[in-house]
């Protein structure tokens, strides 16, 4: 059987670090609050982005948490209208092709709302790369594993099969509980520490560091199939 891979997008494969912590500073202005300090904004990156707003501000009223969520996608969209777009992380593109040479089956597991998931789709050659993609707005989001256990639906993979790359805690912790095993990445918005203490098997330092994982791990789902 074919091994599967579900990448997140923010933090993985899309370097959305500085873009992230000014939308949810644009957020907090919004409704009158402090912006946010950038450790306090990656540690939600992952979540829906209601939840997210409401870590970072607990005891709003809901109707100002909707004018905080409304400012980060103002914000957002205010960036894109203007043709700029996050970058990739150098070498992404390279190790996608690879990994779809090798036979990988691809999908996305991402705390981005549908409009961001097409949006990257958009990028070239990743609406032909990734077999399906989900995202917060399809069910519950991360931890819980049901946008994950949909991508091995889709993909028609099984969890021994199948292993989750991302750079959080919350897409390790969706991993564990999807009974996938949760590869970590060194260069997005968790630190190593962080993510080992949520359930990855292992932190990736660079790309090679990540793709050797990956071929280890083709080699034990075959012998599983």
């Amino acid at each position: 059987m074919r091994p599967l891979a579900v990448f997140d997008i923010d933090g993985t494969l899309v370097d959305s670090r500085v873009l992230i912590h000014e939308a949810a500073a644009a957020g907090a202005r919004a409704v009158g609050l402090p912006d946010p300090t950038y450790d306090e904004v990656r540690q939600t990156v992952g979540l829906s982005l209601p939840v997210a707003m409401r870590a970072l501000a607990p005891d709003i009223p809901d109707a100002a948490l909707d004018r905080f969520v409304a400012g980060f996608q103002a914000y957002f969209r205010a960036h894109y209208d203007a043709g700029r777009e996050e970058p990739l992380y150098p070498g992404v593109d390279d190790m996608l092709r690879r990994l779809r040479k090798d036979g990988w089956r691809l999908a996305l597991a991402t705390g981005q709302n549908r409009r961001g998931v097409v949006r990257n789709l958009a990028r070239a050659g990743w609406g032909d790369t990734f077999i399906s993609a989900h995202c917060a707005e399809d069910g519950p989001g991360k931890p819980d594993p049901t946008m994950l256990r949909a991508a091995m639906t889709a993909c028609r993979a099984c969890a021994a099969t199948t292993v989750m790359i991302g750079d959080t805690g919350h897409d390790h912790r969706m991993a564990v509980n999807a009974g996938v095993p949760a590869y970590g990445v060194a260069w997005g918005f968790n630190t190593v520490e962080e993510q080992l203490a949520a359930g990855a098997a292992l932190v990736a330092t660079d790309w090679p560091d990540l793709e050797a994982a990956l071929d280890r791990f083709a080699v034990q789902a075959f012998e599983t199939a």
